[in-house]
């Protein structure tokens, strides 16, 4: 009985494997030519504010974490060469995570930026100054590349054939277990971090725009009725987008570890998977906001020359609708 329960248990897992693999392979195309559009025109636009700055690094964490995902897709599948799949958790798996870690600390700073500029828009402090944020956003860079992700890749350089326990986890030596656990409780620590601080400057937003629409006696109750339910709409969006991954991140992490082959490692391996494959449909979600966000951008000729349509608006994302109200408010 118990090695008929462990067969059905490969089985679902190599058919969960597939599955996955195919969404990557899925988004990989259109996150692809939304990135390298909004790249073009990123380009073009000169950084002349700190929100400029944080935009065009997440634009480049997002384009990172495109790449990584016919790599991903392919050492997911059932059947891949061993190669591909040491090749995939050494390099592309680390980097993919990498891209991750860095657009929820920019996410975090672009709601800091839009809390200074609408909150406090006639002051002006030091974190808002132009060559500070560039210097924050190529530190935050290098200091997730040094601590994150070249230990990691160091450390994953063992031969996976003749151990127990997931491929990938197989890799690391007893150094590099302890260092991706200590690793992972960092980007746990970070992101719930930049929950706390999305959610407190967005609340503080929304106040000051409903203040706002009363201050100048606008008598569109529903507008400010939309305001309102806007900002909470969007956390709430962001929230169930990324916090699944998260707390079911932990729990993994020590099961994956111990290199525990149980039925509870299999269901949550199943389940960090598909909570982390609905975080990562960002990238394709992501750029469409660019090219309604920005005056920058507007001003520029894109739009008619590659004759994009309205109802892309309707495929917005939740990280950068978070930033859609400030930008109504005429804090720009």
């Amino acid at each position: 009985q118990t090695q008929v329960t462990w067969l059905s248990l490969e089985s679902g897992l190599s058919f969960g494997a597939t599955v996955i693999s195919s969404f990557y392979f899925i988004l990989f195309i259109p996150a692809l030519l939304l990135n390298m559009v909004v790249a073009y025109i990123c380009l073009r636009v000169k950084s002349k504010s700190t929100f400029m700055v944080y935009l065009k690094h997440l634009l480049a964490a997002d384009l990172l974490m495109t790449l990584t995902f016919p790599v991903r897709g392919a050492g997911e599948l059932p059947g891949a060469a061993e190669t591909l799949r040491a090749f995939s958790c050494r390099f592309f798996s680390v980097i993919f995570y990498l891209a991750m870690n860095t657009s929820i600390i920019l996410m975090g700073l672009i709601s800091l930026d839009r809390f200074f500029k609408v909150v406090r828009p006639r002051g002006r402090l030091l974190c808002q100054g132009l060559p500070l944020s560039k210097a924050l956003a190529a530190s935050i860079w290098v200091l997730l590349i040094g601590c994150n992700t070249v230990p990691i890749i160091v450390t994953t350089d063992q031969d996976p054939r003749n151990k127990s326990g997931e491929f990938c986890m197989a890799m690391k030596s007893e150094h590099g277990r302890a260092w991706h656990e200590g690793v992972i409780k960092f980007s746990e620590a970070v992101f719930w971090a930049v929950c706390i601080l999305i959610f407190s400057s967005y609340i503080c937003i929304a106040k000051k725009v409903l203040e706002s629409y009363q201050k100048s006696r606008s008598s569109n109750g529903q507008g400010n009725r939309k305001a309102k339910a806007r900002v909470f709409l969007i956390l709430l969006v962001f929230l169930i987008c990324y916090v699944p991954y998260y707390c079911v991140l932990i729990p993994y992490t020590r099961l994956q570890v111990l290199r525990n082959d149980t039925c509870t490692r299999a269901t949550m391996k199943i389940a960090k998977d598909v909570t982390l494959w609905i975080s990562s449909t960002n990238v394709c979600l992501d750029p469409l906001i660019y090219f309604f966000l920005c005056k920058s951008f507007r001003k520029k000729n894109t739009f008619k020359e590659m004759r994009l349509v309205p109802c892309c608006c309707l495929l917005l994302s939740s990280r950068y609708r978070l930033i859609l109200l400030t930008h109504h408010s005429g804090h720009y």
